[in-house]
């Protein structure tokens, strides 16, 4: 991911990342209404990694990054597209914008409604702006400098992740167990959903997004793709959260994920790890 963003000086406006992000918003319902042709319906499912794991992709995963290429590449030709379905495709300035078309298949496929479509926009090693929607609920979370914010029904609220929650008092989410890959990963995210007070598998990228609406207080993953976060980044970061790698670092390239609503409470976390 660095080699494709680690180039140019000059920084995106911010007049620039909000005319992105007030289009990208638009984009992104316009392929929801795709995403949930296809939900909760027959569907042939592929596996992208057949003979090796499960990692499933279906028709709606493809037609959604399809459309919001063209769109995307439609409005701002001059930059990049790094999606998870059809790769990177380059642009002509240190922009790209990050498709993850359907986050959350397997939750997909099965009809739970913990999935959504994710966009970011990032410059170099910086993520400016995020979005991940959830068209069966019509929630539209959004993030950039300017705040975090939650549209639904016609109206945008702001968004304030838990300011004084503690580990003893937490709520701690993450998709599956099975995300860690690493015996040593595994056994740093025990220790901490040891300490907490709920700890609660599932969510995909739909438990970030709570953790900036203030529901929950932690999410630890691992084995996340730069798509998968990426967009996530500056939602929780403008929510006053905080997410980083296990050694404190921005995950701009994925694996193991840290997300937690507060500074202290994402230090003693880290403690733990």
């Amino acid at each position: 991911m660095n080699s494709r963003l680690d180039h140019g000086t000059d920084a995106l406006a911010p007049a620039a990342v909000a005319e992105a992000l007030t289009f990208a918003r638009s984009a992104v319902i316009a392929a929801g209404e795709i995403a949930l042709r296809y939900f909760r319906q027959p569907l042939v499912v592929d596996n992208k990694l057949a003979g090796q794991a499960f990692d499933p992709v279906t028709c709606a995963d493809r037609e959604v990054e399809a459309l919001l290429r063209g769109a995307l590449r439609g409005q701002f030709p001059h930059y990049g597209v790094i999606g998870e379905e059809e790769g990177f495709t380059k642009g002509r300035d240190d922009i790209n914008w990050v498709v993850d078309p359907i986050d959350g298949t397997r939750a997909f496929i099965s009809g739970v409604p913990a999935w959504g479509i994710l966009l970011g926009l990032v410059q170099n090693s910086r993520p400016l702006a995020g979005i991940m929607y959830q068209p069966y609920t019509d929630e539209l979370f959004f993030g950039s400098a300017d705040g975090a914010f939650l549209q639904r029904k016609g109206q945008v609220e702001p968004m304030q992740a838990r300011r004084a929650s503690r580990l003893e008092e937490a709520t701690l989410y993450c998709t599956h167990e099975s995300m860690f890959v690493k015996q040593a990963h595994l056994e740093a995210f025990r220790r901490v959903s040891a300490q907490v007070r709920l700890q609660r598998f599932g969510g995909d990228c739909y438990s970030y997004c709570l953790l900036a609406l203030g529901q929950i207080d932690l999410v630890i993953e691992d084995s996340l793709q730069p798509y998968d976060i990426l967009p996530l980044i500056p939602i929780i970061q403008a929510a006053g959260g905080v997410v980083t790698d296990a050694q404190g670092n921005l995950p701009v390239d994925g694996g193991f994920v840290v997300a937690a609503a507060n500074p202290q409470l994402h230090a003693q976390v880290m403690k733990l790890l």
